[in-house]
């Protein structure tokens, strides 16, 4: 069983560097190739070609990883013009490798040793061992990753290892958890079966639906999302943050989310966010406004800026909601609405702001829309009539005072009779709304 468009001497390659390692294809590769050979799905591309090795019995008794050594092989073998970049990742020795084929092209392509892992501690980060490949599968998410292609000394999938059933569950398309604990170890794997039901068309097995249902329930780490930011767990933080990226920019993401809270999954991100209705109509806003889809996503959070920095999102992002509700407070503090489009601008462009917290107050619903989006579009782009050099060129000397001239001819042009627009001539931007 070959791969679409993957050269077979590739694979031969690193058969041999294997030196009689079992070596196997695993994961989203040998799953979607069975959907598109056995079930005739359209290939949807070449996915991460992700290998794994299995070590001897020595190495996995004396600890050391048999990636690192295959890669060095293959880098013998062909040379280093055609395996220009070796990355070894972590003690167990992942590595990721760049192939460059004789034919032209290159192919990225990631090994790792075969491992067994257990979760000491809910939400928190595995504990990681050599083992067998029967180890290495049983570590996975859902049952349709737990299937490894051996390959023979020709580079061909010749036998299928599939000891978690997943074949059926792929006639099936059904999404199956391979522990009674997955999501007790790992509440992320809940977002990937969101992105995976989303992409491929699968159900969430009725039997882990309901573990879903128990675990968040349950809350059954020893953390809570009261507690503080920089004491969650990773599955919790930087890696539901790292899988929520993945949803929102990779994935079709209404399908996603709406999957993930039909389970109850937008707990994991805060309680206001798993009842939360609006976000379709406050993503679509945030995308044609360009604002992040992520800050989009969490300003309806209890404690939006508690949230950002349990995910640890980028700074940018962080200010961004920083931002939006120091402007949230400012409108709220104003006794009346001002009337001037003068005025709005001086309080939308007021030190601590940015027009990016305009959007995404814009994407949230905030009011007044009206003036909101009217400075959005016309009014934080009108200059005055008058630029610095023709009020230094009749009389006024550089300083605060020539500051204070062009913000009162700003001004005066933003708050103008209408009469006076329709002879608007060419300003930066869009033409004013008065």
């Amino acid at each position: 069983m070959q791969l679409p468009g993957v050269p077979p001497a590739l694979l031969q390659c690193l058969v041999r560097a294997a030196a009689g390692r079992r070596l196997a294809l695993v994961g989203g590769a040998v799953r979607d190739l069975l959907l598109h050979r056995v079930h005739n799905d359209p290939w949807r591309g070449l996915p991460d070609l992700d290998l794994v090795v299995e070590g001897d019995a020595a190495e996995i008794a004396a600890g050391t990883p048999p990636a690192p050594a295959l890669a060095a092989a293959l880098r013998r073998d062909l040379g280093p013009e055609r395996v220009p970049l070796i990355t070894e990742h972590g003690r167990f020795g992942t590595v990721a490798m760049e192939l460059r084929l004789p034919e032209g092209g290159t192919w990225l392509l990631d090994l790792a040793s075969a491992r067994r892992e257990h979760y000491p501690e809910p939400a928190e980060n595995p504990v990681v061992c050599l083992g067998r490949l029967d180890d290495d599968l049983a570590r996975r998410d859902f049952s349709v990753n737990a299937i490894a292609l051996l390959l023979d000394a020709d580079g061909r999938g010749v036998h299928l290892l599939d000891p978690h059933g997943g074949q059926v569950d792929l006639q099936a398309r059904r999404l199956r958890l391979l522990h009674a604990a997955s999501l007790r170890d790992d509440p992320t794997r809940l977002l990937r079966a969101a992105r995976y039901a989303a992409r491929l068309g699968f159900s969430l097995d009725s039997a882990s639906q309901a573990q879903a249902r128990s675990t968040l329930m349950a809350w059954p780490w020893p953390w809570r999302t009261a507690d503080p930011a920089d004491q969650a767990p990773p599955a919790l933080g930087t890696r539901l943050r790292m899988e929520l990226e993945l949803l929102l920019e990779r994935e079709p993401w209404r399908a996603a989310l709406t999957a993930l809270q039909s389970w109850g999954g937008l707990r994991l991100l805060d309680d206001a966010l798993q009842v939360d209705h609006r976000w379709r109509l406050r993503l679509a806003w945030a995308a044609r406004f360009g604002v992040p889809a992520l800050p989009a996503l969490a300003a309806v959070a209890a404690e939006p800026l508690a949230l950002a920095e349990r995910l640890q999102l980028p700074h940018r992002q962080h200010r961004l909601l920083a931002q939006w509700l120091t402007l949230r407070q400012r409108l709220a503090q104003l006794p009346v609405l001002p009337q001037r489009p003068s005025a709005w601008c001086e309080l939308l462009e007021a030190p601590g702001l940015s027009p990016e917290a305009v959007a995404l107050a814009l994407a949230v619903g905030d009011q007044p829309r009206r003036p909101l989006l009217r400075w959005w579009c016309r009014w934080r782009f009108i200059k005055p009539l008058l630029t610095a050099a023709d009020l230094i060129a009749a009389g006024v000397a550089p300083g605060p005072a020539l500051g204070q001239r062009l913000r009162q001819a700003r001004a005066e042009r933003l708050d103008a009779p209408l009469r006076e627009w329709f002879s608007w001539e060419g300003n930066a931007g869009p033409a004013p709304d008065p």
